[in-house]
């Protein structure tokens, strides 16, 4: 049975909400402190959590950091009432992999954690170590290198180089790349993707013009050349 932490405070929330998740099917644990949830995952790690960014102890964008920092691929949803383009991005900066606003509609969240289970499966069916033009990645140590020496990614930067290089040759859309690194449903403009290609064709020195290894396709997406 899917695990999943529910980190909130406030009963008027969590109460329905681990009803529904467990009507659901979900295996649901509910912790209010965010010293409890960093204790929980250290201790038995769930397939995803909800966290709420507003805890009584510990900010949720600084509990999202260490859960990120120490397990990087475990999927993370926060959840927050602050609404504003801003704070999605300081969200998501944090590590989160989606973020839904309160109050939300019950069936929408449910699609979000089903939408970010799926994704965590397939980055688990994925091969362990992709390697082309070269470059190589170990999804499993989440580590990069270029010609041996490791790269210094971001958990993004590197979360779209494995995608891109899964599949060399691929055109991936620019929405099926939102989709997979940021969120299934994510609303806001795609200009953080070129932000984020840029940056990573520096780092791995992509630097032809036009770039040769993560080669643009003009309004469809990008894919690998390996």
């Amino acid at each position: 049975m899917t695990d999943i932490l529910l980190v909130e405070d406030d009963e008027r929330i969590s109460e329905p909400l681990v009803r529904v998740l467990r009507g659901e099917g979900f295996d649901v644990d509910l912790v209010t402190h965010g010293v409890e949830a960093l204790e929980r995952v250290d201790r038995q790690r769930p397939d995803l959590v909800l966290l709420d960014l507003t805890l009584p102890d510990i900010d949720g964008l600084d509990v999202c950091r260490k859960l990120r920092n120490d397990t990087p691929d475990l999927p993370i949803v926060m959840l927050t009432a602050r609404a504003e383009e801003m704070d999605v991005i300081v969200g998501l900066n944090a590590g989160a992999d989606d973020y839904v606003a309160k109050p939300f509609r019950l069936a929408e969240l449910i699609a979000r954690i089903k939408a970010r289970l799926r994704a965590a499966e397939h980055v688990t069916a994925v091969l362990p170590v992709l390697e082309g033009a070269g470059l190589r990645v170990d999804r499993e140590a989440r580590r990069a290198y270029k010609d041996d020496e490791e790269l210094d990614l971001t958990t993004k930067e590197f979360d779209l180089l494995a995608l891109l290089m899964s599949r060399p040759g691929v055109t991936f859309t620019r929405e099926q790349i939102m989709s997979t690194v940021w969120n299934e449903n994510w609303w806001g403009s795609t200009r953080t993707l070129d932000t984020h290609v840029s940056t990573l064709r520096r780092k791995i020195g992509d630097n032809s013009d036009p770039p040769s290894i993560i080669v643009t396709l003009r309004g469809v997406g990008f894919r690998f050349e390996g």
